[in-house]
């Protein structure tokens, strides 16, 4: 009889799947993106581990695998893994926490000094054979917002700090009069924040218009956390200088989208985190994690689920 059974919510066929061979010897692994195929085997699983699947098939899953002692997304973000039978349940729940952090704080200097050294027209001048000079920005004494003080607003401050750049950030509990310092004094703002019912919705066209009219906008956590046609009209009419956007509120971004023409937004289709280890970076967390529960260890990452992160 195995150790421990484990199921895994994912494509089967997904290269970072073959890590889970390192789990211990005697331990039963069942990987799937079809409820059907863990008919078999869902009642006797003590772990449950929710990969690139849809929230409803987790949900569908859940009441087959009443001996589930605990539950792992290798998303960091919640909100496409919490459904509210798993929220009420005492069974805990992990998440890949930190593991992209760098490289989105990497994609989020990027972004300024793309507009900071005018990057964009630098190519356009190029591609037109046009010698023209103009002033750049330094990063240097410029004032980084970070909303969403978690792992990538942490990493991104870190950079941030080492090009002489001025930090102020605020965590996930703050003052309405906290959040309009930040907006109103940031050359760049950075947004981290999960998505939670009291993010959604958190920089709408207020805050938009509280930003300096120079001030980039630079979302990496959730798409709905900024009220995307505020957004489109702030960009519009000059309310703000651009966006560095990596999340959207529908992905991929339809056909015909106003981000995709818009000069004045630098846009990632949600893969600035994907470099060529980032799932096997996940699925070690994976590992260390199962060594810690079948060891009876405290866990990494875990969420607190009734808050969404």
């Amino acid at each position: 009889m195995a150790t421990h059974t484990v199921l895994v919510l994912n494509d089967p066929a997904a290269a970072h799947m073959k890590v889970l061979d390192r789990l211990p010897a005697g331990t039963r692994v069942v990987i799937s993106d079809r409820a059907a195929d863990f008919s078999g085997v869902a009642a006797e699983a003590d772990v449950l581990i929710v990969g690139a699947v849809p929230r409803a098939l987790a949900e569908e899953v859940w009441p087959m695998a009443p001996n589930v002692k605990w539950v792992h997304s290798l998303a960091a973000g919640l909100d496409t893994v919490l459904f509210p039978e798993l929220i009420a349940s005492p069974v805990p729940l992990t998440n890949s926490r930190g593991v992209f952090a760098h490289s989105l704080a990497e994609f989020a200097i990027s972004g300024m000094l793309w507009f900071a050294k005018e990057l964009n027209r630098m190519r356009r001048q190029q591609a037109e054979g046009r010698w023209e000079k103009f002033s750049v920005m330094e990063l240097r004494g410029a004032k980084l917002g970070v909303v969403g003080h978690g792992a990538i607003g942490r990493a991104t401050a870190a950079l941030a700090v080492a090009f002489g750049m001025e930090v102020c950030g605020l965590g996930r509990v703050h003052t309405r009069e906290e959040l309009e310092e930040v907006l109103t004094q940031s050359d760049f703002l950075v947004i981290g924040a999960p998505l939670t019912p009291q993010t959604r919705g958190m920089v709408g066209e207020t805050e938009l218009r509280m930003m300096k009219r120079s001030a980039v906008l630079i979302n990496l956590g959730r798409g709905p956390v900024v009220v995307e046609e505020a957004l489109i009209r702030a960009l519009n009419d000059g309310t703000i200088r651009g966006a560095v956007l990596d999340v959207f509120d529908v992905e991929p971004l339809p056909a015909g989208h106003p981000f995709w023409g818009m000069d004045n937004v630098l846009l990632s289709p949600h893969c600035s985190d994907n470099t060529a280890t980032w799932l096997d970076d996940a699925m070690d967390l994976v590992l260390d994690n199962f060594n810690r529960y079948a060891a009876g260890q405290p866990l990494r990452n875990v969420t607190t689920k009734e808050l969404g992160y």
